[in-house]
């Protein structure tokens, strides 16, 4: 039996009648036809699925989508309206050739925003661990790395 859950994605309203089993990556995915946040491994391990959740970043494929009730969520969606504003890290991201094949990049860039929110300053070692829990599988990791000290105010290694 399908609940009714309300919530804003991306600074939209919605209110979707969800069944109790469907993740948040889900319904994000198949309900709201927003598909840049993956579905990697299904277990919380690649960050493929991360999204930011009231400011928060969590794994979309282990939270239940009725637990995101009243809450905010952030996708990679969110974080510019359109190809001619895109957020910085975004931007970054490009310009720097960190996106490789691209499967990884939405998670790698939610990470990186969360991190940018809390520490505005990041060390190398710092940005190396806020993506720990991010998998590339094309090892792109220094351009990625590069891309998110641009970004920061702090260009030391």
């Amino acid at each position: 039996m399908k609940k009714i859950l309300k919530f804003k994605v991306n600074g939209d309203e919605y209110e979707i009648g969800v069944d109790p089993w469907r993740t948040l990556n889900e319904v994000l995915r198949d309900e709201l036809n927003l598909t840049g946040t993956k579905l990697g491994c299904g277990t919380g391990d690649c960050g493929a699925c991360i999204v930011l959740v009231d400011g928060e970043s969590i794994n979309s494929c282990l939270a239940l989508a009725l637990e995101m009730n009243g809450k905010e969520i952030t996708t990679i969606e969110g974080l510019s309206r359109s190809e001619d504003n895109l957020d910085p890290i975004q931007d970054s991201f490009i310009k720097h050739g960190a996106v490789q094949c691209g499967f990884c990049t939405p998670g790698m860039i939610i990470s990186a925003k969360f991190l940018l929110s809390k520490n505005k300053q990041p060390s190398t070692e710092e940005i190396k661990k806020a993506l720990d829990g991010n998998l590339c599988r094309c090892t792109g990791y220094y351009k990625i790395i590069d891309a998110i000290k641009n970004v920061s105010s702090n260009k030391k290694n």
